[in-house]
């Protein structure tokens, strides 16, 4: 039961990113990690707070987004749009688009494969 459990929440979570990824449109450049909200998804221009997780570090912009990092391992990875394999946030090569909104590749491979897509 918990195993369908943890594979339905993946599904989901994979589903969700594929959703919020197709929003973002090419092209994208890459930005900084700390100057990215990993909850909110946004590039924020100025340098975010620091969470340490198991000797990574993901940022947050507020008091709630430092603690859903350091609580729900779901928030701290996505999906890379053009592989479709799962990211973790603090290693994935980050871009945002002229609005803000970032996408996270495992590659800069890929950042170059989804900016190329017309």
């Amino acid at each position: 039961m918990k195993q369908r459990a943890f594979v339905l929440a993946l599904l989901s979570l994979l589903v969700a990113s594929f959703a919020f990824a197709a929003t973002v449109k090419p092209p994208v450049k890459q930005v900084e990690a700390k100057k990215v909200c990993m909850i909110n998804e946004h590039y924020m221009q100025k340098d975010q707070i620091a969470v340490q997780v198991e000797g990574k570090t993901y940022y947050g912009c507020c008091d709630m987004c430092k603690q859903a990092l350091a609580k729900d391992a779901s928030k701290r990875s996505a999906v890379d749009p053009v592989s479709g394999k799962k990211v973790d946030k603090a290693a994935a090569v980050i871009a945002a688009d002229a609005e803000g909104n970032v996408v996270y590749f495992e590659n800069a491979k890929n950042l170059e494969s989804f900016n190329a897509q017309k």
